[in-house]
């Protein structure tokens, strides 16, 4: 059973973090595919003997686009890489500037990701770029993937930062919660 008075973040945060979940399943269903494509490729390859056309395009931008798509969801997760040695060792108060600084560089830079992304975009959907195979699979799909999910996980990282700014101590994420002292 749950503790009544434990912290519950605004209704906006708790729809981001709904968000975030649907692109991340979305994301495994896209490695799910990959993984399905390639069996078939190599099907088609090693017991058929017949040559392929779109797998391996198609496991690229698969592999792609859930790396992309899945971003918002491991930030959510606190799953991306970092090192909590020197935030394990602060205090509360000290923890939370940290978050702050680090959370705000990351902005910035999903922010350029973001905008290099879309004119990326726009210019391939205005160009109609396709892919040099003999499959011609339209470019701007594939480049959708990343103004799409460095905008989501931007939005994921300013409601971490909104938590790291303003929730109670005891509602800030704890890195590797499964190495926790419980």
């Amino acid at each position: 059973m749950s503790d009544p008075t434990a912290y519950r973040p605004p209704l906006v945060l708790r729809a981001l973090a709904a968000v975030s979940t649907a692109f991340g399943i979305a994301a495994a269903f896209m490695i799910l595919a990959a993984v399905l494509i390639t069996c078939h490729m190599i099907f088609v390859r090693s017991v058929l003997g017949q040559s392929t056309i779109w797998q391996t395009e198609a496991v690229i931008y698969l592999v792609i686009g859930a790396t992309l798509l899945g971003l918002s969801y491991v930030q959510k997760l606190r799953g991306h890489v970092g090192v909590d040695l020197l935030p394990g060792l602060l205090p509360v108060g000290a923890r939370r500037v940290l978050a702050v600084i680090v959370m705000a560089l990351t902005i910035a830079m999903a922010a350029a990701m973001l905008w290099y992304g879309w004119e990326m975009f726009h210019m391939s959907w205005e160009r109609n770029w396709k892919s040099e195979s003999v499959w011609k699979f339209p470019l701007w799909i594939t480049y959708l993937t990343v103004p799409l999910g460095f905008g989501l996980y931007l939005i994921q990282l300013l409601a971490d930062l909104w938590l790291a700014a303003f929730a109670p101590p005891e509602a800030l994420p704890v890195p590797h919660p499964e190495r926790s002292p419980d």
